[in-house]
């Protein structure tokens, strides 16, 4: 995770701040205002902005949800809302699971809540550093997973699904159910 944090998660920060530099009314602007106004970017740098925020967004989002000492299973509204749109945590972490595989190529899987339809929740699995930020329907994320080779390469060789069975084990449910929790407040929160 050192290397996956230093070098990928930082050439994206990088990057997105180098192709920044000659527009300064975008400066001083976060990650997720240039994500949801991508299409006011100027177009020369629109794609970049896209996938090195993406990039620097989703792994941002990735970095927050995981740790080893945190709840292993969601709890309260959460653990309710997830029984309620999947029968089980247990069926919730095979769509997910089944999600990720079956996604082709690299990107993320995601849990979001839907605001706009009475929080419903959502697995969704999206390309490349695309976000759940630059979707037309809200969608705030709770859970990330990353699809990347290089979050599970090293250990996990090919075996994506083995990468998504163990992830489990890294994710910290308390802020996963603090996220639903502000979202339901209204919080926008990255």
């Amino acid at each position: 995770m050192r290397l996956h944090h230093d070098a990928h998660h930082r050439g994206y920060v990088d990057k997105l701040n180098a192709v920044l530099e000659p527009y300064p009314a975008w400066h001083g602007l976060t990650v997720e205002a240039l994500l949801r106004r991508i299409d006011e970017v100027p177009e020369p740098i629109r794609a970049t902005v896209r996938n090195q925020g993406g990039g620097h967004a989703n792994h941002h989002f990735f970095w927050k949800i995981l740790g080893g000492y945190g709840a292993k299973a969601p709890s309260a509204d959460l653990a309710a809302a997830i029984d309620r749109e999947f029968g089980s945590f247990e069926q919730f972490k095979a769509k997910f699971e089944a999600a990720g595989v079956a996604h082709f190529g690299s990107g993320w899987a995601f849990l979001v809540a839907r605001p706009q339809r009475n929080f419903a929740l959502e697995i969704l699995t999206l390309p490349n550093q695309e976000s759940v930020l630059t979707l037309p329907e809200p969608a705030p994320g709770l859970l990330i997973c990353d699809l990347w080779e290089h979050a599970y390469y090293l250990r996990y060789q090919n075996r994506r699904s083995a990468w998504l069975h163990a992830f489990w084990d890294i994710v910290d449910w308390d802020v996963v159910g603090d996220r639903f929790d502000g979202i339901r407040a209204g919080r926008t929160q990255l």
